[in-house]
């Protein structure tokens, strides 16, 4: 199965849509500069009502590993997304607590070999890049990179994914996960509950299609 992470969650009332629609992860972002930080009350009053099966994961740029474990303590979410220019050390010490989700910025020159230096991670999120920002601009990750990664990796697929390309993109890319933000969103840092449904249905009819088995005729 392919999971859903909706990023990004500041209220309960998108987290339920959220869960509702079949989110498998929801995101809760920590980083001061972002539109869609969460306070860390609200992100543990949040975490508390989720469904068992309904998975929490905190988003982090440049944070200290002693902060992530602070704030771990308090919420307690399943992941740590590490989404700013974090080393291997930094990456490796954060796991001895959490799995860690590395995210990248990525375009066409990305070099996939700097991959294989963060070899205590549990997957990578691959994202859009734009100078500047630490991801949830809207811009898509170079599909064709993450083709190649997912034969050696788990991906998180992101950036730029809206429910009219999210089927698309998984066909493309076959990626462990796919992740989004700003795609369902009305404003930064609220959900579009409608849109989240739509996504999340378009990822599972995609799913369906790629399982089912192939039919016709072999030409003469």
């Amino acid at each position: 199965m392919i999971l859903v992470k909706i990023c990004g969650i500041t209220n309960w009332p998108d987290a339920v849509a959220a869960c509702d629609a079949g989110a498998n992860l929801l995101g809760f972002n920590f980083y001061e500069k972002s539109l869609r930080r969460v306070s860390t009350v609200e992100a543990a009053t949040i975490r508390a009502k989720l469904p068992p099966g309904v998975q929490a994961v905190g988003l982090f740029v440049n944070a200290k590993p002693a902060e992530i474990n602070s704030l771990h303590a308090f919420v307690r979410f399943n992941a740590a997304q590490l989404h700013g220019d974090e080393t291997p050390g930094i990456v490796s010490e954060v796991t001895l607590t959490l799995p860690v989700i590395k995210a990248f910025r990525v375009a066409a020159d990305f070099p996939l070999g700097s991959l294989d230096k963060y070899h205590d991670a549990f997957a990578f999120l691959l994202d859009g890049r734009r100078a500047g920002q630490f991801g949830g601009t809207g811009v898509s990750a170079d599909w064709n990179v993450a083709r190649r990664a997912v034969a050696a990796h788990r991906i998180f697929l992101a950036g730029g994914l809206v429910p009219a390309n999210v089927g698309a993109a998984i066909r493309s890319v076959r990626p462990y996960a796919v992740d989004v933000a700003s795609g369902v969103e009305s404003k930064p840092g609220k959900k579009d509950h409608t849109r989240m449904k739509e996504f999340i249905d378009e990822v599972r009819r995609t799913e369906q299609q790629l399982e089912a088995p192939q039919t016709g005729r072999l030409a003469p």
